[in-house]
């Protein structure tokens, strides 16, 4: 067999098979070059999915003549240099390309034009090369004081078997979108813009650098929405950084297409962050809900390893376990800091099922004052009797309030706990249970939901739901504080299984004793259960066993041990829980309600709903026409 040297011309497009996979892969190439080049604003636009033509101009630093024809050479860049000993040192690349391969690549398999005016320079000079064939440098015309413009065109003519591999025109366009908007987000600081078929999709101007900014660029990218119901990360541990954005629990997806990370400003897929925002969220979310983040890693370059894959999409850590301690520790700080907020899109979703079809919110208008006007508080017709005491449960002082206010204390108190000026017209011995951040409980609907009146509003709470994450949750902290406390049972009980799943049951026995559950075998195919959570007080043992045997089945090859751990304990606080259908006292819903407040993470359920739904006073206006 004889050894051949392929020519330059088949070398490139062999290359360009690994770099260029999709017209959005040379969007990608492009955008990176141009912020490499100190870009502040960047034009792009695309006809046809980007087969027909692709346009990337921004206003960098440009190009002269002379380094026009060294752009298109393969491995020519200007993002290396050697350092004092004269080696090029590929574990500190701080740029976002560094491989010379992009224009090469996009040359040789379709017909680009580059043309550029260097900073400073008053003539502006353009390259054409058609197939990987480069042209003579010409002078050119170009519309700003400096930067650079690409223009490909008939993208993998010269492989006609590649455009086989191509999807529609619309897919291949929403690509290129999806690249755009992942690199706007990456960079606040530069302003984007989108063009596809001649329609204008995007405008992204500059924002300031900083969480503000960002956050500015993300809610114009993602929506108000992702804004409304997104958490501040900020933390950093051992020369690694971690900040950005998460959402609420309650603000989840069905896949995971809503989960954007970024590596020192460049977007990546990477599994070790997609599986440490998974376990971040574990304790919070059902196995088929996603949660939505925007997260961006900092770190020094020799830590990460981007000369992974030509397309630079993996990277590797020399320290994953620290990364990804990072995260989920920076994750459930901020979750827990929450507290028991939930997302708006509950709020928003119970006030759209309010609404008939076709009738718009603000359509009927009558001439009457505003339902606030005739609110029983403001205009005095109801206050709470001084001589009537207190229910038990609402005179708890909720977390959120910093200075105790006791029962039997004024309106003027309650203002100065809130940091609020007291109402000069409130009389200083009555006491609003309002003010509570859930309120007072007023009604009990079904057995199942807990009506609480609120300052502006009114807030239904899921009776199990909400009791569930609160079990949870004490169940957790039980056992970091020592284990759950167990009661023995009278007379053992014997639980009949397959022998598989007796088998992963008394695999776990030590585990399962942790949380309160002290099981044995009992021959083949069976279990003896002897002691049991002391919390779930009467409970079926029969039942908790056979759940937490599925569990297992189901998801003893994904989940890690504590995460199991986690998921058996929801089981667990699932059934020891108050149900629906219970009736519940006064004292007992208010209860509820202090515990909710006092709780981290109680706005929502183990799964991921919503444990309350509130709904302000201002929208049920609405819904009447009142506003």
């Amino acid at each position: 067999m004889t050894i051949r040297r392929l020519p330059p011309e088949t070398v490139n497009r062999i290359a360009a098979g690994e770099v260029v996979e999709r017209p959005a892969s040379a969007v990608k190439e492009l955008v990176e070059n141009a912020i490499d080049a100190g870009a502040g604003q960047i034009e792009v636009q695309a006809d046809e999915g980007g087969l027909a033509r692709i346009l990337v101009a921004d206003d960098g630093k440009g190009l002269s003549a002379e380094e026009l024809p060294l752009a298109l050479e393969r491995h020519a860049t200007s993002k290396l240099a050697p350092g004092p000993d004269g080696v090029f040192d590929l574990l500190r690349i701080a740029s976002l390309g560094f491989r010379g391969e992009a224009l090469p690549s996009i040359g040789s398999v379709a017909r680009l034009t580059l043309s550029a005016r260097a900073q400073g320079e008053a003539d502006a000079f353009a390259v054409v090369v058609d197939g990987g064939a480069q042209g003579a440098i010409q002078p050119s015309a170009f519309p700003g004081p400096h930067g650079a413009r690409v223009e490909v065109r008939d993208l993998f003519y010269a492989t006609p078997a590649r455009l086989k591999f191509m999807k529609s025109a619309r897919a291949e366009a929403m690509a290129i979108a999806e690249e755009v908007k992942r690199q706007a987000m990456a960079h606040e600081a530069v302003g984007f813009s989108l063009d596809l078929d001649g329609r204008r999709a995007l405008r992204l101007p500059a924002e300031r650098p900083g969480p503000e900014g960002r956050l500015k660029r993300l809610a114009a990218v993602l929506g108000r929405e992702f804004e409304a119901n997104a958490l501040l990360i900020d933390q950093a541990r051992e020369g690694v950084r971690l900040s950005g954005y998460a959402g609420l629990p309650t603000y989840s997806r069905g896949n995971a297409s809503h989960q954007y990370l970024f590596v020192n400003g460049r977007p990546v897929r990477d599994r070790l962050l997609q599986g440490a925002l998974r376990a971040a969220y574990a304790d919070f979310l059902a196995r088929d809900r996603h949660p939505t983040a925007v997260l961006y890693v900092e770190l020094d370059p020799i830590e990460v390893d981007i000369n992974v894959h030509p397309a630079k999409a993996e990277v590797r850590f020399r320290d994953p376990a620290l990364v990804r301690g990072l995260i989920i520790g920076a994750l459930r700080h901020a979750l827990a800091g929450a507290g028991h907020r939930a997302s708006t899109t509950a709020a928003a979703a119970a006030l759209g099922g309010f609404r008939p079809d076709g009738v718009s919110p603000g359509g009927f208008r009558p001439n009457t004052p505003s339902a606030a006007n005739f609110s029983a508080w403001s205009a005095g017709g109801w206050r709470p009797n001084a001589a009537t005491p207190n229910l038990p449960g609402v005179a708890e002082v909720s977390a959120r309030y910093e200075a105790p206010v006791q029962a039997g204390a004024a309106p003027a108190d309650w203002a100065a706990a809130r940091g609020e000026a007291p109402s000069p017209e409130a009389p200083n011995n009555l006491v609003d249970p309002t003010v509570f951040p859930l309120g007072a409980a007023r009604a009990q609907l079904h057995e199942t939901y807990v009506i609480a009146q609120t300052r502006d509003g009114i807030v239904i709470v899921d009776q199990h739901a909400a009791h569930e994450r609160l079990v949870y949750e004490r169940m957790k902290a039980e056992m970091e504080a020592g284990g759950v406390a167990r009661q023995a049972l009278l007379l053992p009980e014997v639980v009949d299984l397959d022998p598989a799943e007796a088998e992963r049951v008394v695999a776990r026995a030590d585990e399962l004793a942790q949380l309160g559950l002290v099981i044995e075998p009992f021959g083949p195919g069976a279990v003896l259960v002897r002691e049991t959570p002391a919390l779930l007080g009467e409970t079926d043992a029969a039942g908790l066993v056979r759940d937490i045997a599925d569990d297992l089945a189901e998801n003893g090859a994904a989940l890690a041990l504590a995460e199991r751990l986690q998921a058996v304990c929801g089981t667990m606080a699932c059934h020891g829980s108050v149900r629906a259908g219970r009736r519940l006292s006064a004292a007992e819903m208010n209860a509820l309600l202090r515990q909710m407040e006092a709780t981290p993470h109680s706005g929502q359920c183990n799964h991921g709903r919503p444990t309350y739904v509130e709904l302000k006073l201002a929208d049920i206006e609405r819904l009447f026409g009142r506003r």
